[in-house]
């Protein structure tokens, strides 16, 4: 490692003679070089206090839980991480899996929720429950098991605290006295209460029950996984392997089955919602109308070309479909359905060619549209019901910079801006009243937080995060690239944004060597005026030029745009990498022979179809946790894209890897995976291996014990990837000639 670090920052220092050198260890050492950031921001139900994590400033790894009041006063920590996380604490494998699905990375406080009247702050830390009375201003364990407690959440009259514990639901009087076990006979293969696979990784539904207004019934799922295929995997960590029989719903094959019942508090009868005759659907959403009467569910067939919304009676379980929504491709769920007082919802649909907003009556009887041209609404992200506002995020002005936005759902006129131009916002917007705490960053600005009122005006800092002395990235601010951002057109005639970061002392009579960093997939866009990693600097420093294109398929695009890849995933997508490293090789600053192209997951595996076309014009890649069959991936987002193998026979041989790899040059891959993957299993890069292998083709291979997808990549073994990285980046490419 150190002999390996000592060669990238060699080779940094040619291009940094007279600077302060930025090393890999300081990158991913503490504090955090993009300085303090507040993270999972929420105000109160009222708007009158705001709590966030926040990274110790001693370890990154860990996140606090702090509250601002925003009447004033220094922000305090309600709940240490370090303090109730040892660090010797084992998950059981449901929370494991869990945080995986959500992308929880640190220990300590990772995630928490507030009730609906603004007095308690529940947080599950290391498996237990942890409740802050706002009142008394002091917090107190709820539970000390040998389980985990997980999905925990506050009635809506602060009655009860739920939660999940061995695949049962229970509830805890917040007045005091034992808990009640709501259902007794969960098991891990039929679960109560339980968001399933694939709804956590593909349909972003992290919770299996939902709270009626007025607490006395909830609805609750009932998940048998028992039709499941069994995928036998080895979990190799660092003592050794374990063999992990995971429930995996592969391509084609079937899923889990979802049923939902509605549950009644005080006498803990259930009745059976009716979801149809067909088993073999998504439960996508659940929400309860303001007046609790009615349950609302968002049924996704499994080929996900229809979304029904159906309305259910609570008492009966009777349900009718009031509202649908069709695609020849895929219909794109959201979190938008927003019941409202008088009965009606918000809703919203890319019918027009554009995902815009909707008012529908109770009945499903649409009333008006509220927003449309030829922009995407991102997400609604609240509403102002004594304003009658829906108050949204959206790119109304270009794909790379986001702001925030109201429009009237009584008087709709063109939405007006709460935010400035410039960057990238994200908000949190209070339940009553439209206050809102807003995150904001730019490629020279790190993330910044401050709460504002519902006209946009600005009241406080919540985690001003200012880039001057003292902070941690200042001394090396001298050398932070501002990108070029531009287009170019696909070959159909669309248009493709690209963004360019140019290494420090940039001279446009040499010729330097690029890295393109891609991913590619639909899940995220790349190419956005956002602060970036303060990892970047090091590939900048060391004299590379950084490179993002977003490929038709991408998000935060028209519907065209979005769906030029179904069922062809591997096609367009590809297609548009190259055009964008044409345009890179016709530029006189770089150097078309010292072209490399990196990624993970969807960009692992973009990173491997690109150094697999013919006369490629990349001369290393380094591929991260890539899938490499699609047959091997999961259901939901296989299926969404490219059908089945059975329908779609030639879509699914044309993008995948293993065929192609007899085009790969020789010493240009290397390829990376954790061992304990249960997301892209280990066995995409197995294939591979055994392919380039059996074809006597050489590659270099970085495996990681006991780390998952996305879960286990700290600080240390995110600087080791960085430093493999770059090490094989500087022997291929060669920067420092």
């Amino acid at each position: 490692m150190k002999l390996l670090a000592a060669a990238v920052v060699a080779s940094m220092s040619l291009n940094l003679a007279h600077a302060e050198v930025l090393t890999p260890e300081r990158v991913f050492a503490s504090p955090d070089l993009s300085g303090p950031q507040a993270r999972g921001v929420a105000l109160a139900p009222d708007g009158s206090a705001v709590t966030y994590l926040k990274a110790k400033a001693d370890d990154v790894d860990i996140t606090d839980l702090w509250i601002s009041d925003v009447q004033g006063g220094a922000p305090h920590m309600l709940i240490d991480g370090r303090a109730l996380s040892p660090a010797n604490h084992e998950l059981s494998e449901a929370e494991k899996s869990r945080r995986e699905r959500m992308g929880l990375r640190s220990r300590g406080v990772v995630e928490y929720h507030w009730d609906e009247q603004g007095k308690y702050v529940l947080a599950p830390v290391q498996g237990d429950l942890w409740l802050y009375e706002r009142a008394s201003g002091k917090t107190r364990r709820l539970t000390e098991t040998a389980g985990d407690e997980v999905d925990g959440k506050i009635s809506p009259k602060g009655g009860f605290v739920s939660y999940v514990r061995d695949d049962n639901l229970y509830l805890m009087p917040l007045a005091g006295g034992p808990e009640r076990a709501l259902t007794t006979d969960g098991s891990e293969l039929k679960s109560w209460g339980t968001a399933e696979f694939i709804a956590q990784e593909e349909l972003h539904r992290f919770t299996g029950y939902w709270w009626s207004p007025d607490e006395t019934k909830l609805a609750l799922t009932h998940v048998d996984q028992s039709g499941v295929d069994v995928i036998d995997r080895v979990d190799v960590g660092v003592e050794g392997g374990t063999v992990v029989h995971q429930r995996y719903p592969r391509v084609g094959r079937p899923n889990a089955r979802v049923d939902l019942y509605i549950a009644d508090i005080a006498s803990g009868s259930r009745v059976r919602v009716d979801l149809g005759a067909n088993p073999d659907i998504y439960l996508a959403r659940a929400d309860w109308s303001k007046d609790g009467k009615i349950l609302y569910v968002q049924r996704l067939t499994r080929d996900q070309k229809r979304l029904d919304l159906l309305a259910v009676d609570p008492s009966t379980g009777a349900s009718k479909v009031i509202l649908s929504e069709t695609s020849p491709h895929w219909v794109s769920l959201n979190e938008d359905m927003k019941p409202l007082k008088d009965g009606g919802f918000l809703w919203s649909s890319e019918r027009s060619g554009n995902k815009h907003l909707y008012l529908y009556a109770g009945d499903g009887a649409l009333v008006r549209q509220l927003t449309e041209g030829d922009w995407p609404v991102a997400d609604l992200e609240g509403v102002d019901e004594a304003r009658h506002m829906a108050i949204f995020s959206a790119s109304k002005d270009t794909p790379i910079e986001r702001r925030l936005y109201e429009v009237s759902w009584l008087a709709p006129a063109e939405p007006r801006a709460l935010t400035p131009t410039g960057g990238w916002w994200s908000v949190n917007v209070a339940k009553t009243g439209g206050a809102f705490a807003g995150s904001y960053s730019d490629p020279r600005t790190p993330p910044r937080t401050g709460l504002y009122k519902a006209d946009g005006s600005f009241v406080r800092w919540i985690e001003e995060n200012p880039l001057k002395p003292g902070h941690p990235f200042y001394p090396y601010l001298d050398h932070l690239s501002t990108p070029e951002f531009g287009t170019i057109k696909a070959s159909d005639g669309q248009t493709l944004h690209w963004s360019m970061r140019k290494p420090p002392g940039f001279d446009p009579a040499k010729r330097y060597p690029v890295i393109v960093q891609v991913y590619g997939g639909p899940a995220s866009a790349l190419v956005e005026k956002v602060w970036n990693p303060p990892a970047d600097q090091l590939l900048l420093d060391a004299g590379y030029i950084l490179f993002r294109l977003d490929n038709r398929g991408t998000p935060n695009r028209s519907v065209a745009f979005k769906t030029a890849i179904d069922r062809r995933t591997g096609g367009p997508d590809v297609e548009d990498q190259l055009a964008g490293a044409a345009h890179l090789k016709s530029l006189p600053y770089v150097d078309a022979a010292r072209l490399g192209v990196t990624g993970y997951s969807n960009g692992g595996y973009m990173t491997l179809m690109l150094l697999t076309v013919p006369h490629s014009p990349f001369a290393a890649g380094v591929a991260g946790a890539p899938v490499t069959d699609w047959t091997l991936y999961d259901s939901a987002y296989t299926e969404r894209y490219m059908g089945t193998p059975a329908d779609n026979s030639d879509g699914y041989r044309l993008s995948q890897v293993i065929a192609r790899l007899g085009s790969l040059k020789p010493g240009t891959l290397l390829l990376v995976h954790g061992m304990a993957d249960d997301n892209v299993i280990f066995e995409n890069s197995t294939r591979v291996l055994a392919a380039l292998q059996a074809q006597g083709i050489p590659f270099e291979m970085m495996t990681y014990p006991g780390l998952r997808h996305r879960t286990g990549w700290t600080a240390k073994p995110l600087m080791h990837r960085t430093l493999a990285t770059m090490d094989f980046f500087a022997r291929k490419l060669k920067p420092g000639l």
